[in-house]
């Protein structure tokens, strides 16, 4: 088989094995806690945010900044562990494939 050929089987399997990835990584979720339990966001590993819970009791009109920047820190870790995730997942995936100037 000619090196195009094996180069286009290549590139087909690998989009399979991508896009199977990304399926799992929509229904993968990393979990954060912040503020002693007050703030819990969970995130998906697609890069997008599952839900926010947040405990009565930090319910506080004269603590909302703090609350915020609770919400702010898990919701930037939760994604940034997520993100991690996802890159290390497509990574198994794409390693081994180089075409110049692709990556």
């Amino acid at each position: 088989m000619s090196s195009i050929g094996k180069l286009m089987k290549q590139a087909a399997r690998m989009q399979q094995q991508m896009e199977s990835i990304q399926n799992e990584l929509a229904r993968r979720t990393v979990e954060i806690t912040t503020g002693g339990g007050a703030v819990k966001v969970v995130a998906k590993c697609d890069g997008s945010i599952g839900s926010i819970k947040i405990d009565p009791q930090a319910l506080n009109p004269s603590d909302a900044q703090l609350l915020e920047d609770m919400l702010l820190s898990a919701t930037n870790q939760a994604l940034a562990q997520a993100k991690a995730i996802s890159t290390e997942e497509m990574g198994k995936v794409t390693s081994g494939f180089n075409l110049p100037g692709l990556m």
